[in-house]
């Protein structure tokens, strides 16, 4: 009896106890550019702290991070009775960008009540001006995208604008915002792909723009969408599954939100750059081969350091060659070019993960600017896939990640300690057969149930 209430207690008070861990990996000094973990919280290294996380979940697909806080939506998550109706509210989770440790949730409302669109959050990201927004997934029989502001204090969604697919309404998965979608500091753009379950798919984006001060209208010279004609691969004809497109911040104050320039990512391909007119401006037709992603994932970010522009983009998914869900940091070449790149690192050099998160394939990155003590400028990046993990990396000239955790006999996921999560870790090992040293807590040369009951001996102690 004693036992089964220590254990009981081990698992309440330990939810989050491997949000410390960091991916133990020593990366290169590149070009006098450093990166380092500041922790990670993922299949590979938290175990199952994170499996058993809300946020380990197929409706929990996008990510963002603002002022130190990491935002993660989740759809249709809570059941809410409403009289006789259940509504199944989503919710924002929110981690300390610093750490990691959990910060209050957002349950999200509407004109005050629960929020329970299906999908409802499926895109999450922040405008230019640190607001946060949401949007939902919409298929070929809904005419509008509403885009919500949401307040981070309450919850509360407000609706910004509603997307107009026009003449052309295609299904839509995920947005991107660029200035300031209040309009009180800057002009806004909004836009979407069109997307589809099948090959070829369907060649149209999407877009609303607004002045600062104005009124949202098509972003197309006033019309709300346009079809692309020029593709690369030159063979592809339309977006397939669940593309991502992110915009290109402008090289002046002129210019800095009109998003004239941005990246499509597609199942089908890897980043393109296309401009305002649907052309085509670059691609990875002359990026080195052995950089090219791999088994279709979509995700990309461009962003700033020291005067120089980097690319990270997603290496591979779940189905990956050897290790899935991770990413490439490159340094463009010349003139900003693809072509032209040079990789600095793949993060995390172990992976977040490899389990089948539905076919999600959209993998969020985000980043913040700071300086460190020095004077330097560094960048805190994110990196998120859906059902697999999330990381927070530092990258600049003196950067450092946290502390390693020592060895600890019976810590077989490897967050630091011996707790109740060590026991489920080596569960899960024995079930699906892996025999990874950290489970052979007996030293017996194999993970069995004798390493369970080591590792509660060490716990009771």
């Amino acid at each position: 009896m004693k036992k089964s209430i220590l254990l009981f207690s081990l698992m309440l008070a330990t939810a989050f106890s491997a949000l410390a861990v960091t991916d133990g990996q020593t990366y290169p000094e590149v070009n006098g550019i450093k990166i380092a973990n500041q922790w990670i919280f993922d299949r590979v290294h938290a175990g199952t702290a994170y499996t058993s996380n809300d946020i380990c979940n197929q409706r929990a697909r996008t990510a963002t991070m603002d002022q130190g806080i990491i935002y993660v939506a989740r759809s249709e998550e809570r059941a809410v009775i409403i009289g006789t109706d259940t509504i199944a509210q989503s919710v924002i989770h929110r981690f300390s960008a610093v750490d990691g440790s959990p910060l209050p949730d957002l349950p999200l409302t509407l004109d005050g009540a629960p929020y329970g669109r299906f999908l409802g959050v499926a895109s999450i990201g922040k405008d230019s001006f640190h607001h946060i927004w949401v949007a939902p997934m919409t298929s070929t029989v809904q005419q509008y995208v509403p885009v919500y502001l949401v307040d981070t204090e309450t919850g509360e969604l407000t609706l910004v604008v509603e997307l107009d697919k026009g003449d052309a309404p295609q299904r839509t998965d995920y947005l991107d915002v660029m200035g300031d979608i209040t309009l009180e500091q800057a002009e806004c753009n909004i836009m979407t792909v069109s997307g589809s379950t099948a090959d070829p798919g369907f060649p149209t984006l999407y877009r609303m723009h607004a002045d600062q001060g104005g009124e949202w209208e098509g972003g197309f010279d006033g019309d709300p969408y346009m079809d692309i004609i020029n593709f690369y691969p030159e063979t592809k004809t339309g977006f397939s599954l669940a593309p991502v497109i992110k915009m290109i911040e402008g090289p002046d104050e002129d210019s800095r939100y009109s998003g004239e320039m941005f990246y499509i990512d597609c199942f089908d391909t890897a980043p393109v750059i296309y401009d305002f007119s649907g052309s085509v401006i670059d691609s990875f037709e002359e990026v080195d081969p052995t950089l090219w992603p791999q088994s279709q994932p979509n995700g990309c970010l461009e962003f700033q350091l020291e005067g120089r522009n980097f690319l990270v983009y997603v290496n591979a998914d779940m189905n990956g060659n050897g290790h899935g869900c991770q990413a490439n940091i490159c340094e463009l070449g010349e003139g900003q070019s693809l072509g032209g790149m040079t990789k600095y690192w793949k993060i995390p050099a172990d992976s977040l993960g490899k389990v089948n998160d539905s076919g999600l394939r959209v993998h969020c990155f985000a980043v913040e600017y700071g300086v460190d003590s020095e004077g330097y400028e560094e960048v805190t990046l994110l990196t998120f896939k859906a059902y697999n993990g999330m990381a927070v990396y530092k990258i600049g000239r003196n950067v450092s990640g946290a502390e390693p955790h020592p060895s600890v006999p019976g810590d077989a996921n490897g967050d630091g300690e011996v707790t109740i999560a060590d026991v489920n870790t080596i569960i899960d090992m024995i079930l699906a057969g892996n025999q990874e040293l950290s489970g052979d807590v007996n030293g017996d040369g194999e993970v069995g149930i004798a390493d369970v009951n080591a590792v509660i001996d060490i716990i009771l102690q």
